[in-house]
């Protein structure tokens, strides 16, 4: 169901316009834009690395592990689902496998900057692509699922997203989210990435039972490589003039093959009951309750 984010009613049109107040989003390249005020702000991510971002996930060790793992998380709790919303899809590379692994899915991305909706709009097709502020989300009762995958630590209210996000699921519907641990692993590539936060642990659990969700799974990710990621933060130090908030993962092709080994390794372990002590990423899946009659 859509949500008027003017008078809050609810409509169930194709269309945008609410017959309530007469509110529509303006549209642009195609897009409906709810935010259009911060489309380009870039306080969320530098527009200018949307190009490079979309060239370097496809072959990055990083992109490719977080993908196998969101994918298999998401089919083990939702074998099949009907509507599928991804908040800060970016250039749409997750977009991209979850069109894959559910064809029969109708899914929506969206994204703050319009920047990223054009790049996404290349990568998949069929696919609902909206601009908008994830503290305001224009549906109520909608999804099966919404994913939001290393993008609250980029918001300053994330307890009023997820609260957004409890609105937007139906009953019974999941979350799976994806952010940065550990504050002590905080560095110079989180401040040009405009992260807010890397989260401590258990942190993003008590937000999400604040917001209301019942806890699903939490687990840790990045493990074996976490030495070789601080080694990095430690002595890595770029100018601020010419700083590449990518740079990290960057890599030379050979060392590339070999982390994304060592991410294969790691989840093998995983799946056999192996648990790490520290882990560089957290994934977290809730649900919301369904009405008991």
């Amino acid at each position: 169901m859509k949500r008027c984010l003017c008078c809050d009613a609810l409509f169930q049109e194709e269309h945008w316009h609410c017959q309530s107040c007469g509110y529509s989003p303006i549209q642009n390249d195609g897009f409906p834009y709810f935010a259009p005020e911060l489309a380009l702000d870039g306080s969320h991510f530098p527009p200018e690395a949307f190009e490079d971002l979309a060239a370097l996930e496809a072959d990055n060790f990083w992109f490719w592990a977080r993908n196998q793992i969101i994918i298999s998380t998401i089919h083990r709790q939702l074998p099949q689902m009907n509507r599928y919303l991804e908040i800060g899809c970016g250039t749409g590379y997750v977009l991209a496998s979850i069109v894959e692994a559910y064809p029969k899915t109708i899914v929506t991305g969206s994204e703050v900057s319009g920047i990223g909706l054009l790049y996404a709009s290349q990568r998949v097709e069929d696919v609902e692509l909206i601009q908008m502020d994830a503290r305001h989300i224009p549906y109520a009762e909608e999804f099966d699922a919404i994913g939001a995958f290393d993008v609250l630590e980029h918001i300053e209210e994330d307890e009023k997203v997820l609260s957004e996000m409890l609105c937007a699921l139906r009953p019974g519907g999941i979350i799976v989210v994806t952010v940065p641990q550990h504050p002590w692993l905080w560095s110079q590539q989180d401040e040009y990435a405009c992260h807010l936060r890397r989260y401590k642990v258990h942190e993003l659990r008590y937000k999400v039972k604040q917001a209301g969700f019942e806890m699903v799974i939490e687990k840790g990710f990045v493990s074996l490589l976490l030495p070789f990621m601080l080694m990095s933060r430690l002595f890595s130090r770029q100018n601020v003039d010419d700083y590449d908030v990518l740079a990290e993962l960057r890599l030379p092709r050979l060392l590339n093959r070999i982390f994304k080994a060592v991410m294969v390794v790691e989840r093998c372990l995983a799946l056999m009951g192996v648990r790490f002590p520290c882990n560089g990423s957290l994934l977290l899946v809730a649900r919301k309750q369904k009405v008991r009659s």
